[in-house]
């Protein structure tokens, strides 16, 4: 999948129908007043296991609101709205922002994103087509 606003061309993500909102892999995060309104700015990871090709961003706070995981731990995130690229598509979506560095993928994709047309096969991995060679080598590091 594909964060074309914030210079991400290609990201891992998961499906999670568990999932209400959408989630981003973000570090560095500091909110900050621009205008009288609250943006945030923070770092982005798009590779799995690699601190490569950081990407920094400033956005607006669409909202801040209190998420629990699923291992039941609850804590107050960032909200940004993003549009994202899904099987060549583009849905506009709210994103969470929260420290995924451990975790599979950097990116999860909820239910408000799904809901915009989309059908989820659980027996199907990579529905949306797979990235060429070199960009799955990269993602895990591989040169």
């Amino acid at each position: 999948m594909q964060i074309p606003q914030i210079d991400v061309p290609w990201i891992k993500a998961k499906i999670d129908t568990g999932a209400k909102t959408s989630a981003v892999h973000a570090f560095d995060l500091r909110g900050f007043d621009r205008g009288g309104r609250d943006w945030v700015s923070f770092s982005v990871h798009p590779w799995q296991a690699s601190a490569e090709d950081s990407v920094s961003v400033e956005l607006p706070v669409h909202d801040s609101r209190s998420v629990r995981s699923s291992s039941g731990h609850e804590e107050q995130r960032y909200v940004v709205l993003l549009p994202l690229v899904l099987g060549g598509r583009e849905v506009r979506a709210e994103v969470t922002l929260t420290d995924r560095d451990e975790m599979g993928f950097r990116m999860l994709v909820g239910r408000e994103a799904l809901v915009q047309g989309f059908l989820v096969d659980p027996a199907l991995s990579y529905a949306g087509g797979r990235p060429d060679r070199a960009v799955r080598r990269r993602n895990w590091g591989k040169r």
